[in-house]
């Protein structure tokens, strides 16, 4: 064979290979997949063939393994039987959109609303901590603790040392710890050992230990914060259990600071934030903490009468229960819609339903960081900010050196919703989340206060200011929008 005839049939079969590789990703990646997210994984593999179908067989799958969503079914069948054993289901004045909201969210997670709770915010970084030690020196019987990151350092040890206590005095304290969050930090080993030497039942949440058959896709996280204290008292919110400046070098040398915040809860909803972690137990255990109720028992109401609806969501779903509670409410609002997300990257139909609000004449305001910790979902952040300014809504800028980590957001007067998920991409589909939707005044009027203390922090950003940014940024701002849609 001559040299000219070898290298025309090198370039033939090459051709081949890529066209085979091609037709493939069209035929496999569409699937189940939205759109966008599917064109930029094509695109990706158009690009560079070999390394894109490297990077879609690491983090192609945007869900766990099938045991873990049997897993999760099981569970979800058992909160539906014992919720409809022991919930009485509420009625109230609301609109008949907000009654669809409701039954969507139990549809999607078998937690039904349940009403007369009392709740409190809590904006302050060491308050929360010390109020949630508090409630664990108070604990008689049991203590269930989940953090994304996990950390014993100075600002947590009273934490660490509430939960000793408790240990010493017969309470059966759990925790829960995601895998590849806390095993970054440099103290990991320091802090486990210390669990196990306070007695503290602990156990890795979606660890990626192959050898041991444990292996999913490495970025699927659960980003879940969750505090339970005897089935009286519950914690969630946006706050990890660790320092401000997430005891990281890079960070303290910028001078960031973590701003959150997070609800204490009474009443019946405690339940429906203890079947929560009570579902991540089972799944990485196997044990069912039968002790503990999977619904509302016998708690005290609270004067306050809160309602109050616990809406779990992650990959072990079939849906994204959290962008569908998103969605249903923005659509819902009949006069604004306040939102507070560190990482907004949203979908197309998160822009569209927050600009449309805008064009029915809501009210509607965006709570940022004006910096920003993570480099490429910032600028993919960024690059949402002119559409949005040009319809109509308000961005705040939270200004340096923090970095406002808090998810929540307020619709009209009366309904609120906060937990641990951003408006992004990755806490649709990739991170396990857990949010609470509460309707009542005096809540709202709590995050008003909060929303006020954002804007007299921060300043409002323009479109005119906008416009002015350097083509250098704007055009790194959508690089990295495309990178945000390979999930």
């Amino acid at each position: 064979m001559n040299g000219a005839l070898g290298a025309n049939l090198g370039w033939l079969i090459g051709l081949a290979v890529q066209a085979a590789i091609i037709a493939v990703a069209l035929i496999v990646i569409p699937r189940r997949r939205k759109p966008t997210a599917a064109m930029a994984w094509i695109l990706l593999i158009v690009i560079v063939p070999l390394v894109g179908w490297v990077f879609y067989l690491l983090i192609g799958s945007f869900r766990l393994p099938a045991k873990r969503r049997d897993e999760q079914r099981s569970i979800d069948q058992l909160i539906a039987a014992r919720a409809g054993e022991q919930v009485t289901p509420v009625e109230g004045d609301w609109s008949a959109s907000f009654a669809t909201v409701l039954a969507q969210n139990t549809a999607l997670t078998h937690l039904p609303p349940v009403d007369g709770n009392g709740a409190r915010l809590y904006a302050d970084y060491r308050q929360s901590i010390d109020a949630m030690a508090a409630d664990i020196d108070r604990a008689a019987s049991w203590v269930h603790v989940e953090f994304y990151i996990v950390s014993c350092d100075t600002t947590t040890q009273g934490f660490f040392d509430a939960m000793e206590r408790a240990v010493a005095r017969g309470v059966t304290v759990r925790l829960l710890a995601d895998y590849v969050a806390t095993r970054r930090l440099g103290n990991w080993k320091e802090t486990t050992a210390l669990l196990d030497r306070i007695g503290v039942q602990w156990a890795w949440m979606l660890p990626v230990r192959p050898l041991r058959g444990e292996y999913q896709r490495p970025d699927l996280r659960n980003h879940r914060k969750i505090v339970v204290v005897d089935g009286t008292v519950g914690y969630l919110g946006s706050q990890n259990l660790i320092s401000r400046d997430y005891n990281s070098p890079k960070n303290q040398k910028r001078g960031l600071m973590w701003q959150e915040l997070v609800s204490r809860i009474e009443g019946p909803a405690v339940a429906a934030i203890n079947a929560v972690f009570l579902s991540d137990w089972k799944v990485e255990t196997g044990e069912l903490a039968s002790a503990e109720t999977l619904a509302a028992g016998d708690v005290a109401r609270s004067d306050e009468n809160l309602l109050c609806q616990v809406v779990p969501s992650g990959p072990a779903y079939d849906t994204e229960n959290n962008l569908r509670l998103f969605l249903s409410l923005i659509h819902g609002a009949t006069e604004r819609v306040i939102i507070t997300s560190p990482y907004f990257v949203p979908d197309e139909a998160m822009v569209y339903a927050i600009t449309t609000a805008c064009q029915r004449g809501l009210e509607v305001q965006l709570f940022v960081s004006e910096i920003g910790d993570q480099f490429m979902v910032w600028h993919a952040q960024r690059s949402y900010y002119e559409v949005l300014l040009e319809a109509g809504v308000r961005i705040f800028l939270y200004p340096a050196p923090y970095i406002l980590h808090s998810k929540h957001f307020s619709i009209d007067d009366d309904i609120a919703v906060i937990g641990s998920s951003n408006m992004d991409i990755r806490s649709f589909s990739l991170n396990a989340e857990v949010m609470m939707l509460v309707r009542g005044a005096g809540f709202v009027a709590q995050m008003r206060e909060v929303e006020e203390d954002y804007r007299q922090a921060g300043r409002e950003l323009t479109l005119a200011q906008w416009r002015e940014e350097p083509r250098s940024s704007t055009f790194l701002d959508g690089v990295m929008r495309l990178t945000s849609a390979l999930n």
